[in-house]
């Protein structure tokens, strides 16, 4: 069979999926199957070398992006208030004003679960502070270890959809929407699944109370005014500094850099004051920092790369002509995507997801006419579902780098089941009533649930479309 141009883009995105199943790292998989595909492209003829010309100078727009600076100010303000023992005394406050009730720890771990995904926005530094501070707690006073394993999952997955999430800032960038618009309608939502994960833990105090017992009184050291004076000491702090980052992002104050670069020296700030800045913590932190921030750059340049060849042999009106014959329309497709997000999240990153499907999904559900902002909360919402399902899911594991010995990894498994039914639930929610997230946006009716056709295709696929700018312009769908 001769090698046309229409097969460039489906072999392309098979030899990807090969490279990433075989372990090849992300950001030189996508780099290098974009330059072989574009020598490939330039012997058969299908493609002409002029198209790398235009690689420099989209490079260089991805250094120049002063969006993407949000990403190591904002990680660099979690790891500053994560090692300064933020977290730990967040716990121990909340534990003992909830220490009257049945689960009180576990409703401390959700609520200090929700403030850390408001102030470090990082999955992995949510799980296991709280893994290292509040597991052996529970598990010393006769918390049923499914379920503590389960509500830490939970409750760090949080950091995927509460403002300021690196997620959020990444996908906005991806999608070509505000990140104050994406900060502003993941608010609603993170909102309702907080309440959803603190009534779930009602439940079972209810209905098996002995796995959730109270806390005895020697574990509560301070009583009273004493207690409340101490709680406010130790939470208003933070509390601020979310007001001051996200607030000034909210009211368009500040630009989401600006946010994350005061959210930065504010969490300089509350770590000086608590005596506990000092040289390790600013090189484990600069270390943390730079680390992350260059995954992210590498894969941004390798996805570039890829990009640029994948659209050159009209890739991207492939995937959207794919996408566009799903029955049902609409609904067709949003049900097709959150399955994809949801297994792709068993085995990739969520900055490989946002940065490899979300480009090729994003045109699509804009000619859909689907508010990207909604589109980009419900991408957010999956994800920390499907990171938080076993067996692969990465919020399990990095559990289980610092669980204590007694528990052991059936115990993870089997604890964040009817978590993930929680989260589902709430991903539905997202789905059906999207005025969850545009009614702080302002954003446009989404879709409507209520009137669904299913409708089989009937085209076949073109045998036009040229190489964009490179080649023949015909649209397949006009054909």
């Amino acid at each position: 069979m001769t090698f046309t141009h229409e097969m460039m883009a489906p072999v392309m995105f098979a030899v990807l999926a090969l490279m990433l199943l075989t372990g090849f790292p992300v950001a030189f998989a996508l780099a290098a199957n974009g330059m072989l595909f574009a020598f490939v492209g330039f012997e058969m003829g299908l493609l002409k070398p002029e198209l790398l010309q235009a690689l420099p100078q989209r490079l260089f727009g991805i250094m120049g992006n002063q969006v993407l600076l949000a990403i190591p100010f904002f990680t660099f303000m979690g790891i500053i208030l994560e090692r300064s023992g933020m977290a730990e005394d967040l716990l121990d406050t909340i534990g003992q004003l909830f220490g009257k009730v049945r689960g009180g720890i576990a409703y401390a771990v959700i609520f200090v679960g929700a403030l850390l995904a408001a102030t470090t926005g990082v999955l992995a530094a949510s799980v296991i502070a709280m893994g290292l501070i509040s597991l052996p707690v529970m598990l010393r006073y006769g918390y049923d270890a499914k379920i503590a394993s389960g509500v830490i999952c939970a409750s760090g997955t949080l950091a995927q959809v509460i403002p300021p999430s690196l997620v959020l800032i990444v996908m906005a960038d991806v999608i070509g929407v505000s990140v104050g618009d994406m900060y502003l309608g993941s608010i609603l939502p993170g909102l309702m699944l907080v309440g959803m994960l603190a009534g779930f833990i009602m439940l079972v105090s209810i209905f098996q109370p002995h796995k959730l017992p109270a806390l005895p009184d020697e574990y509560r050291t301070m009583r009273g005014a004493v207690l409340y004076k101490h709680a406010l000491f130790v939470m208003v702090p933070p509390l601020v500094l979310i007001f001051l980052v996200l607030g000034t992002i909210f009211i368009g104050v500040a630009t989401p850099t600006e946010g994350g670069a005061m959210g930065a020296v504010g969490a300089l700030i509350l770590a000086l004051l608590k005596g506990r800045l000092n040289m390790k913590l600013m090189k484990e932190a600069s270390h943390s920092t730079a680390l992350l921030s260059s995954f992210v750059m590498f894969i941004l340049v390798g996805s570039t790369v890829f990009a640029l060849t994948f659209r050159a042999v009209d890739g991207d009106l492939w995937v959207e002509h794919l996408f566009l014959q799903i029955p049902g329309g609409e609904m067709g497709f949003i049900v097709v995507v959150n399955l994809i997000i949801f297994l792709l999240g068993f085995f990739i990153d969520f900055f490989e997801i946002a940065f490899i499907v979300l480009p090729l999904l994003a045109p699509v559900a804009d000619k859909l006419g689907l508010d990207l902002v909604w589109f980009g909360v419900m991408i957010g919402m999956n994800m920390q579902t499907s990171f938080l399902t076993p067996p692969f899911g990465f919020a399990l594991f990095y559990l289980r780098s610092v669980a204590p010995k007694a528990i052991t990894t059936a115990h993870i498994y089997k604890g964040v089941v009817p978590f993930v039914i929680v989260q589902l639930i709430a991903l539905v929610l997202t789905i059906s009533f999207p005025a969850l997230v545009y009614t702080l946006t302002g954003g446009k009716k989404v879709i409507d649930t209520t009137n669904v056709k299913i409708e089989i295709p009937t085209n076949d696929y073109g045998s036009g479309g040229g190489g964009g700018i490179y080649g023949n312009t015909a649209d397949p769908y006009k054909q």
